[in-house]
Parts: C-alpha cells; structure tokens; sequence
C-alpha cells in the first residue's frame, strides 16, 4: 500500500472520530439542557470549548503520527521524495552522458 494511502486513512479516520465526538457531545448538551442542568447558552459554549480544546489536541497528535510514520519508514529504508528525486535527476544526468559517449564512439 502505497505511504500517501496509509496517510489518507489516518487522516479519515480523524475526521470521522473528530465528527462522532462533535455528535455525541451535542447529544449529551442537548440532554443536559432538556434536564435543567444547563443552560442553552452554558451548552453552546461547553460544545466550542471541549471541540476547540478537542481539535488542538488532534492536531498535535496527528503531528506527533506523521513523525512516527517518518521515523518508522526511516527506519525501513524508504527513501525519501527528496531522495528520490534527487537519484531520478542523477540517473538522468548519467543516461545523457552515456548517450553522448556512444555518440562519440559512433562517428
């Protein structure tokens, strides 16, 4: 599977425990308003600070997996985009030397 693919799905997978999260909480205000134990607007602000507090703690934890997930392909040998490239420009650059030399043998 290819790197960006496992990256996609962590990424979906916040999104939709950031989503159910957001859902369950407004059900539990909701029913926290219906009995009395809160006001509406008490609610509104209990929901945008816990996501707000919520949203910054994933952030911080998906920065935190995208170093893992770095380190672990580090530490399996994958080579980098940069490294790639890099190797790709090389090779090309060999290639163009290899053509010119034959075409000095040739004439």
């Amino acid at each position: 599977m290819d790197n960006n693919d496992w990256l996609k799905q962590l990424l979906m997978v916040g999104i939709g425990t950031t989503s159910l999260v957001a859902e369950k909480l407004k059900e539990v205000s909701e029913q926290w308003v219906k009995d009395g134990k809160i006001d509406p607007e008490g609610a509104k602000a209990f929901v945008d600070d816990f996501m707000s507090q919520f949203n910054s703690e994933s952030a911080n934890f998906q920065k935190q997996m995208e170093r893992q997930m770095t380190n672990l392909l580090e530490d399996l040998g994958v080579p980098r985009q940069s490294e790639m490239d890099e190797l790709r420009g090389r090779i090309d650059r060999l290639e163009r030397k290899v053509r010119e030399l034959e075409n000095k043998l040739w004439r």
